[in-house]
């Protein structure tokens, strides 16, 4: 890992615990593991960037006051953009930052799975970023389909994971991204 990379941390936020989709099922694991995460890219000197979805009316909205680091997570982000599409690269001026501050490669995780975190991570390929999707490292809800199906979040994930894997991305666990980190400080 060079220094070339940043660390993305899309839409954790409070709003999510005002959707009716929300569970705290798998909650707990995941913000420990978006945290270590974190940790570990802030010791190792990588930028963090911090994303927040935003719309008219509701949760997402920024007068509602949900629009705000989901609780206990602690991040203190070199910088923050406010996006009010699926991907952190439209409309953000996340793209131009990237560029400016010689940002190649994008170290992809938040809320959801398989919405915003796939959507910037398969934007940010098509661009010419080199992408790792630390799936562990994200965090979706169930949901069902048209067919009555009920897909887990572990399903969720491992769709996204598979569609995701050498053609749009590298998928990493957190020991990876922590262990790649650790070797370069070695270095």
């Amino acid at each position: 890992m060079s220094e070339d990379t940043a660390l993305l941390v899309i839409d954790v936020q409070e709003s999510f615990r005002h959707r009716p989709y929300f569970t705290e099922t798998g909650l707990s694991g995941y913000l420990e593991r978006q945290q270590r995460l974190i940790d570990g890219a802030t010791h190792a000197g990588l930028p963090v960037i911090q994303i927040f979805h935003e719309e008219d009316g509701g949760p997402f909205d920024p007068v509602s006051g949900f629009v705000e680091t989901l609780a206990p997570l602690v991040i203190a982000p070199d910088a923050i953009f406010r996006k009010r599409r699926h991907s952190a690269l439209i409309g953000t001026g996340l793209d131009v930052h990237l560029i400016r501050n010689n940002i190649r490669r994008l170290i992809i995780s938040g809320i959801r799975t398989e919405q915003c975190c796939e959507t910037t991570t398969r934007h940010a390929s098509d661009l010419g970023f080199a992408v790792d999707f630390v799936a562990e490292a994200t965090h979706t809800f169930p949901m069902r389909d048209e067919t009555g199906r009920l897909w887990s979040a572990d399903d969720i994930r491992a769709r996204t994971e598979l569609v995701l894997a050498g053609r749009f991305a590298r998928i990493a666990s957190v020991d990876d991204i922590l262990g790649e980190l650790a070797e370069r400080e070695a270095a």
